[in-house]
């Protein structure tokens, strides 16, 4: 953690945003988009890695995590507010832009990319599934549906906000330490910051409104995403899956058949990571980024 970084906070799609940021503005952009139950420190290893590298390096708070701004209501939360967030961020940032995306930020970087690819130059997503392959497995898994138990389990009121910050955060420090499979990829400092950030103010009923609104709302923002019997696409940027294999959430299987949706698609699967990606494997998940993002520089 030796980058020159400094704080700011600004106004995308009317949602007041902070951010973190490295670098020098005059070199490429490189956005990188956090997960459940994160927000930009998510990214200490690959921030003065990617600015010493010679990029200009933007983490943001998604909307309802840490300092930003948590919007009320579970409608706040729909995967269209979520995109626009970043989409709007990019441009802010002199897109397109090299854009990264874990977990949560992952689903959201796939969702920009199809809708807005004039904002995107290169795709990195890591352990988040495309949402069509995701839907296509999630129906004939039995093993993805009780991966993902959780995600109904989030649907209810009151309750998984409870359960998530009891004992001041027991949960969020079990999932992040239990969840890795390097030891120490997590300190105790690491686990103290993720639990500051999420009892703040209304961020754990932010952070799961993420989950309710896919049911709620999901329908409505549905991308129509072609069919694999037509040859257009609607990822049609350079893409990079980064995928740890050790994933308790996620199926491998969720990497396999996304070139109907992806064309100029590179999947690389790390067999001794897990979902946390970054944290079991920081070195080599910054290896990959440079080597891809400095290809289409």
């Amino acid at each position: 953690m030796t980058a020159d970084w400094t704080h700011g906070q600004t106004i995308v799609n009317d949602v007041r945003l902070h951010y973190v940021e490295a670098g020098d503005p005059a070199d490429p952009t490189v956005v990188l988009v956090h997960g459940f139950p994160e927000f930009w420190y998510s990214w200490r290893n690959q921030l003065p890695a990617l600015a010493e590298a010679g990029y200009h390096v933007v983490a943001p708070d998604m909307r309802g995590y840490n300092r930003s701004e948590k919007p009320h209501g579970v409608a706040a939360y729909r995967i269209t507010e979520l995109s626009a967030d970043v989409a709007d961020l990019c441009r802010e940032f002199d897109a397109p832009v090299h854009l990264v995306g874990h977990d949560w930020g992952g689903g959201v970087v796939w969702d920009v990319a199809a809708r807005t690819p004039e904002v995107v130059e290169t795709l990195t997503v890591m352990n988040a599934p495309h949402p069509a392959r995701f839907e296509e497995v999630l129906r004939s898994s039995a093993d993805q549906r009780k991966r993902s138990w959780y995600m109904l389990f989030f649907q209810l009121p009151w309750l998984p906000e409870r359960v998530v910050t009891a004992l001041n955060c027991r949960p969020i420090d079990r999932m992040l330490r239990e969840g890795t499979v390097t030891p120490g990829a997590f300190t105790e400092e690491d686990v103290a910051r993720y639990r500051e950030a999420f009892q703040r103010p209304g961020a754990a009923t932010s952070a799961i409104n993420y989950y309710r609104s896919v049911f709620r709302e999901g329908a409505k923002d549905r991308i129509p995403f072609v069919s694999a019997a037509t040859a257009e696409a609607d990822v049609d940027v350079p893409t990079l899956l980064l995928w740890g294999e050790q994933d308790a959430a996620l199926a491998l299987e969720l990497t396999e058949g996304l070139e109907r949706w992806v064309p100029d698609l590179e999947v690389v699967r790390l067999p001794d990571a897990s979902h946390w990606v970054q944290f079991d494997a920081p070195e080599r998940v910054t290896e990959e980024l440079l080597g891809f993002i400095g290809a289409h520089r």
